[in-house]
């Protein structure tokens, strides 16, 4: 049985996958599909975030070491997890065997002002100061990062309930937030089983990114072309196609 392992971004969670898990298990054969949470999201939101993405890497490493999960697993990452992915399979490169980045984004690949678009900057800083609700954090998240929801205002609802359930404080957002602007990555791609996913519509982190990335890298990608930075929560269709469609490709597919 094959082993996936999710990592979500900026102070998310498992539960923020939504049904996603459930349909790649299903779509790749009842392969069994992990959701980490990072140190200081979902249910380990009572402990610290780590300083740093190679932290992260290093955590993601002894963690499924923990839980009994044989190297090597396949690896699917967004955003912020994406950048860990990358910093774990280049740390520890018999833990991985492929990987699939959805919207992620690279020092030094691309400058600053693609990797967050400037036009979130001082929203940023609002939102994750003090005196912002709870609801008005939420709808500006989901504002920023979807595109094609047809159920806004019940997805709010459900991440305000796991807000008020696993709340991440502001201290381990800036963390969070720190880590992925500091890090580096390599210049060469970690892995040679490695698949770009990216929304033609993200708000958050220009979609040149992932373009530039596949590039320098010499990896595929598939763009969708109406879909925002949470591609998962957006089209799931769509991104378990191309997944399948590359499994296929490199004679992964076990389905």
């Amino acid at each position: 049985m094959t082993d996936w392992v999710l990592l979500r971004g900026l102070t998310r969670e498992s539960r923020h996958w939504g049904r996603f898990p459930e349909h790649l298990g299903a779509a790749l054969g009842d392969a069994r599909v992990i959701c980490l949470d990072l140190p200081g999201n979902g249910k380990l939101n009572g402990t610290a975030s780590l300083p740093s993405v190679e932290a992260m890497a290093d955590w993601c490493h002894a963690e499924i070491a923990r839980l009994g999960i044989a190297p090597s697993v396949q690896v699917l990452a967004m955003s912020l997890g994406a950048m860990v992915a990358v910093a774990w399979a280049a740390r520890h490169p018999h833990d991985i065997a492929a990987a699939v980045l959805v919207n992620t984004s690279l020092r030094p690949v691309s400058p600053f002002y693609r990797r967050l678009r400037p036009t979130n900057y001082l929203r940023l800083i609002r939102l994750f100061g003090f005196g912002t609700s709870d609801r008005e954090l939420e709808s500006a998240i989901l504002q920023m990062t979807t595109r094609l929801l047809s159920n806004p205002a019940e997805v709010i609802e459900q991440w305000l309930q796991w807000r008020r359930e696993s709340p991440v404080t502001k201290r381990n957002a800036l963390l969070q937030l720190l880590a992925a602007a500091r890090y580096r990555a390599p210049q060469g791609r970690p892995l040679d089983s490695l698949l770009l996913l990216a929304g033609a519509r993200d708000a958050l982190v220009n979609p040149r990114c992932s373009l530039q990335l596949a590039d320098q890298w010499k990896v595929p990608i598939a763009l969708h072309p109406e879909a925002g930075h949470d591609l998962p929560l957006d089209d799931d269709t769509w991104v378990l196609a191309q997944i399948g469609q590359w499994l296929a490709s490199i004679g992964e597919l076990t389905v």
